[in-house]
Formats: structure tokens, sequence, C-alpha cells
């Protein structure tokens, strides 16, 4: 106690003195370098806050791939098998989609009962037939693919921009073969009616 009130009646007699000095010019910058350095010499990173870091990020990925598996759309109901995958067209959008999908569809199986009826007639080679065969196959690999971006996003329109496309496109080659064929048989038939004809 002794001590202290010697102190304290030290610096009540100095008070004057005491409270004229200013520390000297960047004292409280090296005051705070000193502090940093401090700070910085305790930081160290324990395994425990290693694994807890860790800890957190392997919960925050499996939890993104919940919520990924949940809000897929074999969980919306949209698509519950591969077979109902291959089973969704244009139709399963809307009526209006329905109606434009039943003329291509129908408009294309005309072309190709044609084509039939001229393989059974003679009247394809089979150079013709393979190239044909190509052609739809293409489609039909085309076809599926498109099928499957309708089932992963039925309300997309730029897919089903893409599938009114894939039906104008095949009509349209179907149509061109179809008619170029048909120039080509009446070409025969008049070529075998002048030369009868001679």
């Amino acid at each position: 106690m002794e001590k202290r009130d010697n102190i304290e009646k030290l610096i009540l007699e100095n008070i004057d003195a005491l409270n004229d000095n200013e520390p000297m010019e960047g004292h409280f910058a090296r005051f705070e370098a000193k502090l940093d350095a401090q700070h910085k010499a305790r930081r160290t990173i324990s395994l425990n806050l290693i694994m807890k870091v860790a800890a957190v990020i392997v919960f925050a990925f499996l939890a993104t791939n919940q919520a990924f598996i949940y809000f897929s759309p074999d969980n919306q109901g949209i698509i519950n098998s591969k077979s109902e995958a291959a089973s969704i067209s244009l139709a399963s959008v809307s009526p209006e989609y329905q109606e434009v999908e039943y003329y291509y569809t129908n408009s294309i199986n005309t072309g190709i009962d044609q084509w039939n009826k001229w393989i059974e007639q003679g009247m394809i080679s089979e150079d013709e037939q393979n190239m044909m065969d190509n052609e739809l196959a293409e489609f039909e690999t085309l076809y599926q693919n498109l099928q499957k971006d309708l089932a992963a996003n039925p309300n997309d329109q730029r897919v089903i921009n893409a599938m009114l496309e894939y039906y104008q496109a095949k009509l349209s080659v179907i149509n061109i073969i179809i008619t170029k064929l048909e120039e080509v048989q009446q070409k025969t038939q008049e070529a075998k009616q002048e030369a009868m004809a001679i």
C-alpha cells in the first residue's frame, strides 16, 4: 500500500508536467506495429480448425448433392424411367404441339410409305435404299437426343423449336428424295415411250 501511495503521490505532484508531454512522433505507429507483430506470431492454424473447415466443406458438398438429386427431373415426376424419356414428345408439352406433331409424323409416314411401295416395285436400287436407311438412322439418333433434352427441360422453348425444326428437316429431306425419284421415273417412262414409238 505504501508503494502505491508513493506512485500516486509522484503522479499527483507532476501531473502538469505529465499532461504537457506528448509522446514522440510516430509513437502510435510503432506501438501498433509491435502489437501486430505479437498477434502475427501467435496466429497458428490448429489441426482442430482444419478439421472443422473440412467438415463444413464436406457437409456443404453433401447438402448440394442431395439438393441436386431431390430437384432433378427424375424426382420431380417428369422422368420416372428411361422408357418414359423415350416416350416424351411434343404431344406431351401441349395439345397445340400435339397437332403439329401429328401433321409432321403423318406427312413423313406418307413419304416413307411411298418409298416402300417403290422398293416393292423394284424401282429403288440397293445404293438408294442404303442412302435412305442412313438418313433415317441419323434422324432417329437426333430425335432420341431431342427427346432426352425435352424430358430434362419440358418447358424450354429452344428444345421445342429444335423438335419442330427436326420434323421440318426430316419431312423436307423425304419430300426432296421422293420428288427426285418421281422425276427420274417420269423421264424413264418418257424415254421408253419414245423408244417404242420409233
